[in-house]
């Protein structure tokens, strides 16, 4: 009996010890590559290696080209099956997406030459990166690697300007430090608002607001609490006096009271809704 309890233990030890390698092993792994975790997602034609995505609008399981129209739902850039530590996708997602590490993204020439250090954002091309500016919300990540636009071109894409004209744009292939978010470069649009109305109108709607919606919203929400607050006071209060007024009426003022109580939710449910619409849209 002590034999098979002191068996029992060792071989509780070595599964450990076994278990904890393991778990070494992973994260010294994954440090390695950048600390990159892909995702896999279905796509309706071939994403090249590099290609900047969004998530679908219909169907989340599934990415798209990356453009201005889908910026909101940003997601990464198409990476190798092979290019990260940990992979975790299901059978039919072929198309495989990192939100943060370092890999090779397309860029453009768009708005100039990326230096090292750059941030980069989504360009007018489908798909493709440039050099983010001041006026773009959100950001990529940052080039660990410049493109000029005269050495290592993959391809060169005519650029329609708003006069009419167009202008050549060069394509290539860079290393970026991958990390998707808000653009630390971008306008600040919020600065007159207080902190705590800034952080949470950013929460509500992923991303900055203009004060303009903010301050409509917040009109919208109080008017919405004090139409509701009103009609439970009076309804209260009426209620009350005419309790004592007719005791045998009781029941009915009552359930008058419980239409107005329900009827005040509804009226503040409501306006909490065009608040999320009006910051979400």
């Amino acid at each position: 009996m002590l034999r098979q309890i002191k068996s029992k233990l060792s071989f509780k030890r070595v599964a450990a010890f076994i278990g904890l390698l393991g778990i070494i092993v992973l994260s010294l792994s994954m440090r390695t590559a950048g600390q990159s975790i892909t995702q896999g997602y279905t796509a309706n034609k071939i994403l090249q290696r590099g290609t900047v995505v969004s998530i679908d609008a219909k169907d989340t399981s599934k990415v798209v080209a990356a453009t201005s129209e889908n910026a909101k739902r940003l997601q990464g850039v198409v990476v190798g099956a092979n290019d990260s530590a940990l992979t975790l996708s299901a059978t039919k997602e072929k198309t495989f997406v990192a939100s943060i590490g370092r890999f090779d993204v397309l860029v453009g020439t768009e708005a100039g030459a990326i230096n090292p250090g750059d941030f980069i954002t989504i360009s007018s091309i489908a798909g493709i990166a440039k050099k983010a500016g001041e006026n773009d919300r959100f950001v990529v990540g940052k080039a660990i690697l410049g493109f000029d636009g005269r050495t290592n071109v993959i391809s060169t894409v005519e650029l329609k300007n708003v006069a009419g004209g167009s202008r050549p744009v060069a394509i290539g292939r860079i290393r970026v430090d991958i990390s998707v978010g808000p653009n630390p470069l971008a306008k600040s649009t919020q600065s007159n608002l207080p902190s705590f109305l800034k952080k949470a109108t950013e929460t509500i709607a992923g991303g900055q607001v203009s004060p303009v919606r903010v301050y409509v919203g917040l009109f919208i929400l109080l008017a919405a609490a004090s139409i509701s607050g009103s009609l439970l006071y009076v309804g209260i209060r009426s209620s009350v006096i005419s309790i004592g007024r007719n005791p045998l009426s009781k029941k009915s003022i009552t359930k008058s009271l419980l239409q107005i109580v329900l009827t005040s939710i509804i009226i503040f449910l409501v306006g909490l809704f065009g608040v999320y619409l009006l910051l979400r849209l």
